[in-house]
């Protein structure tokens, strides 16, 4: 309710820990089916949670009285794959035939790594994580594609091996990382100069992992060029009433 009247619309990494937050893609129904594909050939960076019905914006089956159109904090209008406005709803430009789509996001799995004592930079210093584009290309399907994006934390060597472990538990929150130490082979080339979110400060022993992120669907909607697309804007999730706790593998 904080989020839906515009008291919070900042990003929400730690944010209602042991709940889940979701990125959001939304998009005209005509090219729903083909999204779907591309989130299925891509699982780690496009975890399906959910997938409304055609029009419906009351995500019953992740909260009491979500409402798509005002819950996030920002979204994000694409037209012709340009990102136009950040607005705090989306009541005025809904239309009938979207369909949106709810992808799981890493900062659901923040609070199960405090608690097990592996502490996060970006939270201590109360800021975003880093987020960058990289060259691991995603699998295509129909106008979908592009880069798979990732975000970074640095953990001690120790902090990085239980992290992975961890993380491997929750592969519907992107899972365990896909890379992890040096940036330049997943073609990043400065950890100082992120495209999304804030630079981490790093220290010397620090090992960076990388998380594939939900920022990939927006990349791939960007490409496709859509007559329109909305998604949350980067950092600014959907925040569920689901808990962390039920999407971990035994």
């Amino acid at each position: 309710m904080r989020i839906r009247s515009g008291t919070i619309n900042t990003q929400t990494s730690g944010l209602m820990p042991g709940i889940v937050q979701a990125n959001i893609a939304i998009l005209p129904h005509a090219w729903a089916e083909d999204f779907v594909r591309y989130c299925r050939l891509n699982p780690r960076a496009c975890p399906l949670i959910s997938v409304a019905r055609s029009g419906e914006y009351m995500l019953e089956d992740l909260g009491d009285g979500i409402d798509i159109r005002t819950d996030l904090p920002r979204y994000q209008v694409f037209r012709e794959g340009e990102p136009v406005d950040d607005p705090t709803d989306i009541i005025d430009i809904w239309q009938d035939d979207f369909v949106t789509f709810v992808i799981g996001c890493s900062f659901s799995v923040e609070e199960v790594l405090l608690q097990a004592g592996i502490p996060l930079r970006h939270r201590k210093f109360g800021q975003d994580v880093s987020i960058f584009r990289t060259t691991i290309p995603t699998a295509p399907y129909g106008p979908f594609g592009g880069p798979v994006v990732v975000s970074m934390r640095p953990f001690s060597r120790i902090n990085a091996d239980r992290a992975i472990k961890i993380t491997s538990r929750y592969p519907k929150m992107h899972g365990a990382p896909i890379h992890a130490g040096d940036p330049s082979e997943i073609g990043i080339s400065d950890l100082d100069a992120p495209q999304w979110g804030v630079r981490t400060p790093m220290e010397p022993d620090d090992v960076p992992l990388f998380w594939a992120c939900g920022v990939t669907p927006q990349a791939a909607l960007a490409q496709a060029r859509l007559p329109i697309a909305i998604t949350h804007k980067p950092s600014h999730m959907l925040i569920t009433d689901k808990l962390v706790a039920e999407y971990a593998l035994g």
